[in-house]
């Protein structure tokens, strides 16, 4: 291999990795808002496992687009002027998916704290917004996604060696680590993500090893959520 194909061959990879949290977050809202529908169906969804994997799933989000505002943004903006026009439509779109998750949290805390005193959740109420927020930010991260891919992309074409490491950086701190069980599950299920061995090579080494019991853990979750 020549010295002038390594360059791609690495921003090929780089933006497998870049998009990998992409790919977890879309999988993770389609399993909140599908949970929301079995559950007002009547299927056996288990709350608590819905509440910790919806919080999960808002820290997810939230930290990722701090990722994003932080490392990869200005990289673009200034590499790629004639993006900024997409970015800020980007941020327009952006602030009506914080309001679906604003919504999400707020319902998580309100049946968490009816799971704490014992009381009667308003499960109709629940079921509407819940089914609602978690839909609106599926939605918000897909337009999402169907933006910054073709951004990346061209970024990766301009950016110079320093910021490459940048753009790795931002690879990744834009994987959140917290429930490390859904991290990896979505990264695996239900077909592994291009890049993923790539992206757990960053875990801390106790949770690599780890690995095949998270996934066990994880596998349960999708029983709790009736999604198994």
């Amino acid at each position: 291999m020549s010295a002038t194909q390594a360059p791609i061959t690495d921003g090929a990879r780089l933006f497998e990795e870049l998009l990998a949290a992409h790919t977890v977050m879309a999988r993770g809202a389609d399993l909140i808002a599908e949970s929301f529908t079995r559950l007002a169906d009547g299927a056996p969804v288990e709350t608590s496992t819905l509440v910790t994997t919806a919080r999960w799933f808002v820290d997810f989000v939230r930290h990722h687009r701090r990722t994003e505002d932080e490392l990869l943004w200005p990289v673009l903006r200034e590499r790629c002027p004639e993006a900024v026009r997409s970015l800020d439509l980007l941020d327009e779109d952006d602030d009506a998916m914080a309001e679906g998750l604003d919504a999400l949290e707020s319902v998580m805390e309100q049946i968490a704290e009816e799971r704490r005193v014992g009381g009667s959740v308003s499960w109709g109420h629940a079921m509407k917004e819940g089914t609602l927020a978690s839909h609106q930010v599926r939605q918000g991260l897909t337009g999402h996604r169907s933006v910054v891919r073709p951004l990346l992309k061209g970024l990766l074409t301009k950016a110079g060696e320093e910021d490459l490491e940048v753009l790795r950086r931002a690879a990744a701190d834009g994987v959140w680590r917290s429930e490390p069980h859904l991290t990896i599950g979505f990264l695996e299920h239900p077909e592994p993500v291009p890049g993923r061995e790539r992206v757990c090579a960053g875990f801390p080494t106790p949770v690599r090893w780890a690995r095949s019991v998270l996934m066990n853990r994880f596998r349960r979750t999708l029983r709790d959520l009736a999604a198994d």
